[in-house]
């Protein structure tokens, strides 16, 4: 259930922030909202998620999943552009973060 929970938190930690970015500078108040309820919720799935888990993994998991889910919603949504060369280094950071779950014994 930890591992859910972490992940959880990584999923909202991608909705605020994208909320954020349609909030427009917080004037648009349902984006607004939005983006304060997913605040509350990631830090909560995250709260309950150390509880079981060493802040040592869990931080670095929680900002990994919601920088990769950022980067992934900023190019579907926004129409961001990534450098080639940018994704070998969003592909090592997802191999981190396996990586971290498979050695972390958790």
């Amino acid at each position: 259930m930890t591992w859910f929970y972490l992940v959880l938190a990584g999923i909202f930690e991608v909705v605020w922030a994208t909320t954020m970015k349609l909030s427009e500078g917080f004037s648009v108040l349902t984006y607004g909202i939005a983006t304060a309820v997913g605040m509350i919720m990631s830090f909560v799935f995250l709260s309950l998620a150390i509880k079981q888990m060493p802040l040592s993994l869990a931080y670095p998991i929680w900002t990994g999943i919601g920088a990769v889910g950022s980067i992934i919603v900023g190019v579907i949504l926004f129409h961001d552009q990534i450098p080639n060369i940018t994704w070998v280094f969003i592909i090592m950071l997802i191999v981190g973060i396996i990586g971290i779950k498979m050695t972390a014994g958790h």
